[in-house]
C-alpha cells in the first residue's frame, strides 16, 4: 500500500517543476514512480504516493501542442531544403521522416506535462491545490 503521507520535500515547489517531472515520465506529485504504463497510457495510481491519475483529461491537447511545435521547428527546415538541389521525393522523405520522429518523440513528454499541469492547477477532478489530498473518486470531471 502506498504511503499516503508524502514529505513536503518531495512535492514540487512550482507548476514548472511538476510539469518537468511529468515530461520526464515520472509522477508529478512525488517523482517516485513512472507516470506511464504504456507509451501514452498513464498508470491508474502512483505506486509510491497513491495519487489517482485516472482523473486527468489531457484528451487531444498533447497532439495539438506537438503539432504546433513540430510545425514551427520544421518550417525553417523546409524553407532551407527548398534552396537545395535535392530531388522533390528526397526532400519529402526527409521532411516527413523528421516530422514523424519529432511528433512521436514529443507526445509522451507533452502528455506528462499536461497531466502534471492539470494536477497542479486542480483541474479535471484533481484536488484544488498541489499536495492536497486527492479529489474524491466520484468528483465530476470537466
Amino acid at each position: 500500500m502506498p504511503d499516503q503521507t508524502l514529505a513536503t520535500t518531495h512535492l514540487p515547489q512550482s507548476a514548472s517543476q511538476a510539469m518537468l517531472r511529468g515530461a520526464k515520465g515520472k509522477c508529478p506529485r512525488c517523482e517516485g514512480a513512472p507516470l506511464f504504463r504504456k507509451f501514452l497510457k498513464p498508470v491508474d495510481r502512483c505506486r509510491a504516493c497513491g495519487q489517482d491519475w485516472t482523473l486527468h483529461s489531457a484528451d487531444d491537447f498533447p497532439p495539438y501542442v506537438a503539432i504546433l511545435v513540430t510545425g514551427h521547428l520544421m518550417a525553417p527546415v523546409m524553407i532551407e531544403m527548398g534552396q537545395t538541389s535535392l530531388p522533390l521525393w528526397a526532400m519529402i522523405a526527409i521532411v516527413a521522416s523528421l516530422a514523424v520522429a519529432m511528433m512521436l518523440g514529443m507526445l509522451q513528454p507533452v502528455k506528462g506535462a499536461i497531466i502534471a499541469m492539470q494536477w497542479w492547477m486542480g483541474l479535471s477532478g484533481f484536488a484544488g491545490a498541489s499536495g492536497k489530498a486527492e479529489a474524491a473518486a466520484g468528483a465530476p470531471t470537466g
